[in-house]
Order: structure tokens, then C-alpha cells, then sequence
């Protein structure tokens, strides 16, 4: 019914005039992505056999822009080749509602964007959209978007969840319970930054006593900046965030993130890049109910695009762990159609690992990323990459694994499909 609902706008768009047609926009993307994962996420156990895959994303984004609002909509689909019958009577997957939302446009410089969207700022640390993720990520919320002048704007966001209509409120475990941001960018000539305070709510259950509820929303507090600096050849990025207040399990929170990176154009098609990133974590001994939490999350952020695209950190992983100190070094090159990308990252914790009373070495291992595209067309793109893992003995202590094998791989190839369909 979905599908046939929204091939009835689609063929309703088709017949309408051309002034109507200019304030529509229909797209669409088709992502087959093969992975073989050997390794990636965490290290596998000797015995244990690499996995082989190819999932997918369907995607279409229908756009009506109007002098007095806009309206968003992305239906997409997601599913693993062969995890359904070819003989198939009742679809397992459904069809997801990724963005669906209105923006009431008040004046040249405020607007009111309500419904499910994507959240996406500076370099998407703490809110973006998990775009390589085959589902991504879009939050439900109302947001407000003030033009303060020429070069400053100021976001607010609010949100608050819930599983389903009721009479009376009930335990929410799905996201946060709720969550409110004010974002802030200022843009000169050659900087930039940004100003973010985001307040999360995360509900629990108070109450020991079976079929009792004793419900208390349990807030955090991250603030921070995010800056870039660009001049000629030479690009400059810093951010500084800390996290104070409270954790889901009521224990105070103490925690920071610091990063420093720099690029540098050496031609025409090459860039190389350096920097580094901390995040604070709390020592293996200390991490129990009676002592604060210092490790640092970075809640809502596209964590795939830091801290090496072998996703061992961040990534539904390692919340509430000893925190990470990544140094980073590589470089890009790009030239008519072809792209290609390394990256060597260095991994070590922040805190103390402890493990059977020893402290072990802070060191975790090192990573090599690497990464090649080619724009076939306007709207095909064909990418693949590969990546290595060079994993210590302290690496397979924090991931828990007695066995395993340290030299982790992953490798994957990915074509992009982007269709314009009005055009």
C-alpha cells in the first residue's frame, strides 16, 4: 500500500505544470555493498571464519519547496541479499520512514522544521547522520532555525520520545527519552566555529520490586566547540567538548574530547592530512557504580568517519570503556574521475587497562585505510576499500578475546546508484 501511495504522488507530479514541477524534487539511491569481514569491529577467535555479504539500500526523497514552507519525505529499504525466499509471499523487510518533515519558513531568517530528519553538524562528531550505515540514523523532533545575520545562525532543538500513545508514562528504552541542543556557527573569511550545548535524557526504573515503576529521566550535558581555519593551501581543525551531569546508571559524569588536525594541499590533486584525538575514559578498576564515569561518548555522531573505518571503537562499542588516543596521518588524491585515500591511525587507550590486577601497555594496536572511487557518471559511483589491523596484546584483553587473531581485515566494494528522476 505504501509503495502504491507513493507511485500515485509520483505519477500526480508527473501531470502537474511546469511552474509546480520546479518546486518538486525526486531522487533516489540503490547502494549494493559487499563486505568481507575478517576481524572488523573486534578481533575473531582462531577458530572463528570470516563472514561474506552483500547488504543494500533503496532510497527515495521526494522535495516540495513553496514560498511559505517545505515538506521532506525519504521512504528506503534496507536488506541483506538472500534473506528472503526467492518464492517470497510476505516481504520481511518493510519499507522505513528515514526522513518525514515540515518546515514552516515564518520569515527570510526563521523557520520551524518538525517531524523524523537528520541532524548533521560541523564534522558530524556529536550529531550526524551515519551515512555509511546502510539505515543511518534521523532523530523525531522539532527544530528551530534563526538567521542572527550574515555570517551567524542559531539552531535549537527539542525532542521527547516515547513508544507509543498512552494514558500514562511508561518506561522508554528505544533512544533517549529526551534531548535538547542550541548550536551556534559564526563563519568569517578564512574561520569558522561553532558553539554546541546538548542536554541528554535517558529514562530508568528506579524501582527493585518486579512489575513496579519508579521512572527518572537521568540527563548529561555535553558543550563544547568545533573550529576551521582555511588559508590557501594550508586547513586547520579543533574541537574541545567535555561531558558533565549524570550517566544512565546515575553516576556523575566527567569526561572530555580534544582533537587537533591539519591538511595541507602539496598539488592540484594531493592533500596529505595529520592530527590526533583524545577522548577520556575511566580506569578498567574503577569502572563500577562507586566511582564517576570519565569516559567520554560521542552520543549521535557519525562515528565511522573517526578512529579508523574498522569501527573498533564507538561504533555500539566501547561506551563507558578507557578512552581512546588515536594519531592519525595520511592523504588523499584526486584527479578527472578517480579518488584514492590511506590512512594510518595509531591506537592506545587514555585510561588504565587492568586486567587479572596488571596494568597492561596502553598501546592497541595500528590501523592502515585504504580507499579508492570512481565516478563512472553523474549519478553512478563505483568505491571500494581495504583495511588492516595490526592488533596488540592489550587489544585482545579490552575486546575480551583469548584467542584470537591480531592481523584483523576487512575489505569492500560498494556501487552508487543516484538517479534524478525528473531530470
Amino acid at each position: 500500500m505504501k509503495k502504491l501511495l507513493f507511485l500515485l504522488v509520483v505519477l500526480i507530479g508527473s501531470l502537474l505544470p511546469n511552474t509546480i514541477m520546479a518546486q518538486l524534487k525526486f531522487t533516489g539511491e540503490m547502494r549494493p555493498r559487499t563486505e568481507y569481514r575478517d576481524g572488523y569491529g573486534s578481533l575473531l577467535n582462531s577458530d572463528q571464519d570470516a563472514a561474506l555479504f552483500t547488504s543494500q539500500r533503496t532510497r527515495l526523497n521526494l522535495n516540495y519547496t513553496d514560498a511559505k514552507f517545505k515538506v521532506g519525505l525519504s521512504l528506503q529499504d534496507v536488506r541483506t541479499w538472500g534473506d528472503v525466499k526467492q518464492l517470497n509471499l510476505s516481504d520481511k523487510n518493510q519499507l522505513m520512514l528515514h526522513e518525514a518533515w515540515g518546515e514552516m519558513l515564518f520569515t527570510e531568517n526563521f523557520s520551524l522544521k518538525v517531524g523524523r530528519q537528520e541532524l548533521v553538524y560541523d564534522d558530524h562528531r556529536i550529531l550526524g547522520d551515519v551515512g555509511w550505515t546502510q539505515q543511518a540514523r534521523s532523530h523525531d523532533l522539532a527544530l528551530l532555525k534563526f538567521k542572527t545575520d550574515d555570517k551567524g545562525q542559531l539552531h535549537i532543538g527539542l525532542a521527547y520520545n516515547n513508544d507509543m500513545e498512552g494514558l500514562k508514562d511508561q518506561l522508554y528504552k528505544t533512544n533517549y527519552k529526551s534531548m535538547q541542543f542550541a548550536w551556534y556557527n559564526r563563519k568569517y573569511d578564512n574561520f569558522n566555529f561553532s558553539l554546541l550545548f546538548l542536554n541528554n535524557g535517558i529514562q530508568k526504573n528506579k524501582s527493585i520490586v518486579v512489575g513496579e515503576e519508579d521512572l527518572e529521566t537521568r540527563y548529561s550535558q555535553t558543550l563544547g566547540t568545533h573550529m576551521n581555519y582555511k588559508k590557501d593551501k594550508l586547513g586547520l581543525t579543533g574541537s574541545a567538548y567535555l561531558q558533565t551531569g549524570k550517566d544512565a546508571s546515575d553516576r556523575d559524569l566527567s569526561a572530555y574530547l580534544v582533537s587537533l588536525g591539519a591538511n595541507y594541499a602539496l598539488s592540484s590533486n594531493f592533500k596529505g592530512n595529520i592530527g590526533f584525538e583524545i577522548q577520556s575514559g575511566t580506569d578498567s578498576n574503577e569502572q563500577n557504580s562507586n566511582f564517576d564515569n570519565k569516559s567520554f561518548t560521542p552520543l549521535y555522531g557519525t562515528n565511522h568517519k573517526f578512529n579508523g573505518h574498522m569501527d573498533y571503537f564507538y561504533v555500539g562499542n566501547h561506551t563507558g570503556n578507557v578512552g581512546l588516543v588515536d594519531a592519525f596521518i595520511g592523504g588523499t588524491y584526486s584527479k578527472d574521475k578517480v579518488s584514492f585515500g590511506a590512512t594510518l591511525h595509531r591506537f592506545a587507550t587514555q585510561a588504565d587497562l587492568i586486567a587479572a590486577g596488571e596494568k597492561q601497555d596502553n598501546y592497541l594496536g595500528t590501523e592502515l585505510d585504504l580507499s579508492f572511487g570512481y565516478k563512472y557518471s553523474k549519478s553512478v559511483t563505483f568505491k571500494m576499500g581495504y583495511s588492516q589491523m595490526f592488533a596488540s596484546d592489550s587489544m585482545e584483553v579490552l575486546k575480551g578475546i583469548n584467542d584470537a587473531e591480531k592481523g584483523a581485515s576487512w575489505g569492500w566494494m560498494m556501487l552508487v546508484f543516484k538517479p534524478n528522476f525528473l531530470k
